[in-house]
């Protein structure tokens, strides 16, 4: 995580960055409406009155110059100085009241549309009056031999000189010096600077610094309490930096700025706001990622490190990408062609990394099932091991041998696999072969003896215990000796076998019954004379 200086001087960047877009968009738009080339041939309006957006930016800049043509952007009957005085006021009112967002007006013949029963009337922006919300509204009109125009609508201009008697009401100028507010860079007012590069952050420091006194304070009277308690953050950046959004919103609300100006802060605002939320979420990220560690560690799955911090970064960039998108949205910049560029290149590069990307989901996979940890006695195909490692691409097995196997994740999460410590009980089975000797009666003791060895064992489920005399085979009469053994320890479980081995083997020599062996026949041939011998062991 960034440290909370870093993210306040990129957040110091963004802000110059809003300013300068904010500044060259309506600048480029000013100078000429955009042009489509499917309408090359039509032909354009001198004043760039086409489009919905070209007559607001035209107006406010003929209007900011003092030009003639201001008027010419009104739809009134007014000839001469009254129509000038009139375009004026609307200048003064579009210019302190109107909302920052031009980027959102219309800029096609049509226009937007709003209203499908009105097509020839846009909205441009909704103002607020002490008489209640204004709409500002242009309208298509057509003259004669002449193409159609947009023109600000007769219905506005009638409560323009109303409005207009309410501006400047309140002035931040009467509240500063006059060379903080004479001078301009950018359209901006030099006090507006002053507050983006250095009030600003001198206020996100001065909370951070009340924020740290505050928990310090906290962990003290905790400590009285609850000896050992840490300081809390009671402030944490992204806090700190919807406080100073909100602030600055808020102040703007109380005062008359240009459009410039409110354009301005309302880019840093969003800019302010958007960083806020991006690194709250970060935040969020690594804690989550910390509290699964934790857990991981506690449940002892395993090294399932990497596995999280990929999960993180994964978040970490989608949140990222997510704030750019919304940031460029914003500023009226549409992010499909590149969203469709980078659709494509991930397309090639995951048909190129298939089956890396296979098996770092087989890796996730294996991590949220929860089928393989670290330190399980596996037997996967004809392969028995421990797991030693369990990484985002593979898992590595040690076998029996004491060497390591390397799995693919994929691999792991593709086929069966038997894993040998995770039984509750063991399976002690066995078949005891008895020479073809051996009487009714001995059979019957050995069988009986054989089960109560069993029983008589405390590890030995006493409800599982079946010894049956099973078969007369070919060289031996066979007893299945059939029970489980509590607990999953293989090692226990072997000196437990070992055991009743060695209790029945001493049962059935004391029976007088010897287990019987395979009986083979050797032919020898000497001088042609053919001898049989039939040896048994």
């Amino acid at each position: 995580m960034l440290r909370p200086r870093v993210w306040c001087a990129g957040s110091l960047a963004l802000l110059l960055l809003a300013a300068v877009l904010v500044r060259a968009q309506p600048a480029a738009q000013q100078s000429a409406p955009p042009v489509r080339p499917a309408q090359a041939e039509a032909p354009a309006d001198p004043l760039g009155r086409d489009t919905p957006r070209g007559t607001v930016f035209g107006f406010i800049a003929a209007a900011r110059k003092g030009s003639e043509t201001a008027p010419q952007y009104l739809n009134t009957r007014l000839r001469g100085e009254a129509a000038a005085a009139l375009a004026h006021k609307l200048f003064v009112v579009l210019d302190s009241r109107l909302p920052a967002r031009l980027n959102t007006l219309s800029d096609r013949p049509e226009g937007s549309m709003p209203n499908p029963l009105k097509p020839d009337q846009d909205i441009v922006g909704t103002i607020a009056t002490a008489s209640g919300p204004l709409d500002i509204i242009v309208e298509r009109v057509s003259r004669s031999a002449q193409p159609p125009v947009w023109l600000f609508s007769r219905a506005t201009l009638d409560r323009v000189p109303d409005v207009f008697q309410e501006v400047n009401l309140v002035s931040v100028d009467s509240y500063l010096p006059g060379f903080l507010t004479q001078r301009r860079i950018g359209g901006v007012r030099l006090f507006g600077w002053l507050v983006c590069l250095l009030v600003i952050p001198l206020c996100y420091r001065l909370i951070g610094m009340l924020s740290s006194l505050a928990g310090r304070a906290l962990a003290l009277v905790r400590r009285r309490r609850e000896p050992g308690g840490k300081p809390a953050d009671l402030l944490p950046g992204p806090v700190r930096l919807l406080l100073l959004a909100i602030t600055v919103r808020w102040l703007l609300s109380r005062f008359e700025l240009s459009l410039i100006e409110r354009q301005f802060w309302a880019a840093a605002v969003a800019m302010l706001a958007l960083i806020a939320v991006v690194w709250l979420l970060l935040r969020l990220s690594a804690k989550t990622e910390r509290y699964l560690r934790r857990t991981v560690a506690a449940s002892q799955t395993g090294d399932t490190t990497a596995l999280l911090r990929l999960a993180r970064r994964a978040v970490d960039v989608m949140v990222i990408a997510a704030g750019v998108l919304v940031a460029l949205h914003y500023f009226g910049v549409d992010p499909t062609a590149a969203l469709a560029g980078l659709g494509i290149g991930g397309i090639a590069v995951a048909l190129a990394a298939q089956k890396t990307l296979e098996n770092v989901i087989g890796g996730f996979s294996i991590f949220l099932d929860r089928a393989v940890r670290v330190g399980d006695v596996l037997k996967l195909g004809d392969v028995v091991g421990t797991v030693d490692h369990i990484g985002l691409r593979s898992t590595r097995i040690r076998t029996l041998d004491r060497t390591i196997l390397s799995v693919p994740n994929g691999q792991i999460a593709n086929v069966n696999i038997e894993s040998m410590s995770a039984r509750d009980k063991n399976w002690f089975h066995h078949f005891i072969a008895l020479r073809h000797e051996t009487t009714a009666s001995q059979m019957r003791e050995v069988v009986d003896g054989l089960g109560d060895v069993l029983a008589a064992h405390p590890d030995v489920e006493a409800d599982s215990i079946r010894v049956r005399f099973f078969r007369v085979g070919a060289f031996s009469l066979d007893i299945e000796v059939f029970a489980y053994v509590s607990g999953g320890d293989w090692a226990r479980f072997l000196q437990v076998q070992q055991d009743l081995l060695l209790r029945m083997m001493e049962m059935i020599e004391d029976a007088g019954v010897a287990l019987a062996l395979p009986a083979q026949t050797l032919k020898i041939t000497e001088t042609n004379v053919p001898r049989e011998f039939v040896v048994d062991k």
